[in-house]
């Protein structure tokens, strides 16, 4: 048995090879592999003395021979090929084990040129890898030093290794080269400035972790990383405290997250069910935390708390008293991560960028029978300058409110209507089927929440047009004293006579967030 050893990561290999010599397996090696491999007293044949052709090119030409390639992909049962390759001299290779250049380490890498990371295309060992895959029934090929283990196992216990995992470690070199040309590719449309939707898309993630169940319990799920760093993003965090988290956990937090991206001040933001349900903004944490608590005070239990300030011990004791699932926030004072520590559920997320925002250009991507829908993230908030459409004009304070309350609306799964008053939600109508309806909604449950007087005063924000004035009026009922929508609807103009009826102000952003 023959074995061709070439790999950048070098984890395990010298053990591997030890044992494989040890077997009576003649080692076929290459570059630095070859040089640790001799460093080690283990015996190898050098590639060149394989081929009888010199590496050359700076090594980018080393395994690209037929006598590499031929002693791959000769399938043993055929004839011909045994023939073919006795008669050009070429013996069999029956093991390969080759992972490749460290592309996705270097340009990780700060101030990688575009130089550098062309230069960590590995040509040679994909080529290998698909060779030797392709020729499974013959050749067992393997990528993951992970795999190592399994392979010596088979190779003691009966001399060879078997048909079954030699089909499971070709599948792992597709999905392999599959991943690193994707990465590849990816790097390039980037180095371009391509911000297209591409004719074929191809994307690829790296398993996080498995999870014991999706949003149900009858459901398979695991959570996965996209390569390279990306901060401010949950797959950045680091978990302090509590169980793995769960499918819901991840889905939920993540939207917490992107809307706490919004603001810059103190601030708090409560979710549940991929909802807010309370936000809170403040000159200081422990005030923005008031206010997102007593916004919702019912659905908060078991919900998800993000904050953009250290989490501090004034906050914890207020936090310790309840059921939290998550809280992240970019650091904890060490007495409150104590506290919240004693809390055997609770998970505790450090995010130390936790106010990064997601690449403008970057994917939402939403899977549909038979196919998959595409679209740029919704990275945009509102116009720079809003247009008053009522006779009555917002006032300051009315108008930090409109542009909370915007913020909020963003994040509400459509139809959606937020209420805020003094940089507080105080009533949230998430996904219903029609406007009216969640506009009631949201008082509603002011009210119940937070006291009948809740929207008093308080301004209204909705993620798409009004198509009839019956918002305004429930607005009105309400006690609403500034709205702020998109407009564009054929109905404009009943909106605002009703809005200048009853004196309330109205801006139009002229930009809509439909949220599904």
């Amino acid at each position: 048995m023959r074995a061709l050893i070439s790999v950048s990561d070098k984890t395990g290999i010298v053990e591997l090879a030890g044992e494989l010599a040890s077997l009576g397996v003649e080692i076929i090696s290459t570059g630095g592999t070859y040089a640790k491999l001799q460093e080690a007293g283990i015996s190898a044949i050098e590639i060149s003395e394989l081929t009888g052709f010199p590496e050359c090119l700076d090594g980018r030409v080393k395994t690209l021979h037929p006598a590499v390639h031929a002693g791959l992909l000769a399938m043993r049962a055929n004839p011909d090929h045994m023939r073919q390759i006795s008669e050009l001299n070429i013996e069999p290779i029956d093991m390969v084990i080759v992972n490749l250049y460290p592309f996705k380490e270097t340009i990780m890498k700060s101030g990688v040129t575009r130089a550098e990371a062309v230069e960590n295309i590995d040509i040679g060992g994909p080529t290998m890898l698909r060779s030797a895959a392709k020729n499974y029934q013959d050749v067992a090929v393997v990528v993951d030093p992970a795999d190592y283990t399994q392979v010596l196992a088979e190779l003691k216990e009966r001399g060879e290794v078997s048909l079954e995992t030699k089909f499971y470690l070709m599948q792992k070199v597709f999905m392999h080269t599959s991943n690193y040309d994707t990465m590849i590719a990816d790097y390039l449309k980037k180095e371009r400035g391509d911000d297209t939707l591409p004719e074929t898309l191809t994307m690829t993630f790296e398993k996080v972790q498995d999870m014991r169940y999706g949003e149900n319990p009858h459901q398979k799920a695991a959570f996965y990383r996209e390569p390279g760093c990306h901060a401010g993003s949950i797959a950045n965090a680091r978990q302090l405290h509590g169980k793995e988290l769960s499918f819901n956990n991840i889905n939920d937090t993540n939207g917490a997250l992107e809307l706490l991206k919004e603001f810059t001040e103190p601030t708090v933001v409560a979710c549940k069910h991929g909802n807010p349900c309370g936000v809170g903004s403040a000159e200081s944490i422990a005030e923005a935390w008031t206010k997102a608590y007593e916004a919702d005070k019912v659905s908060v239990f078991g919900g998800i708390v993000v904050l953009n300030r250290p989490l501090n011990m004034e906050v914890a004791e207020q936090m310790s008293k309840i059921f939290l699932e998550v809280v992240v926030a970019p650091s904890y004072d060490a007495d409150a991560l104590a506290l919240l520590s004693q809390k055997k559920n609770i998970r505790l997320l450090e995010l130390k960028d936790i106010d990064v925002p997601q690449p403008a250009g970057a994917y939402d991507l939403k899977k549909v029978n038979g196919g998959l829908i595409v679209q740029t993230i919704d990275s945009e908030l509102m116009p720079e300058e809003l247009t008053v459409v009522t006779d009555t004009a917002p006032t300051a304070e009315q108008l930090e409110d409109l542009k909370f309350a915007w913020k909020v609306v963003k994040y509400v799964k459509s139809n959606g209507i937020a209420i805020a008053k003094n940089k507080q939600s105080v009533g949230i109508g998430p996904g219903q089927v029609n406007r009216v309806w969640a506009a009631r909604q949201a008082a509603e449950h002011a009210a119940e929440l937070i006291g009948e007087h809740a929207t008093q005063g308080a301004v209204l924000a909705s993620d798409a047009f009004f198509p009839f004035d019956d918002c305004v009026e429930s607005a009105h009922q309400a006690g609403i004293t500034a709205i702020i929508q998109p407009g564009g609807s054929i109905r404009d103009e009943d909106s605002i006579k009703k809005c200048n009826e009853y004196g309330i102000a109205m801006v139009f952003t002229g930009m809509r967030h439909f949220r599904h």
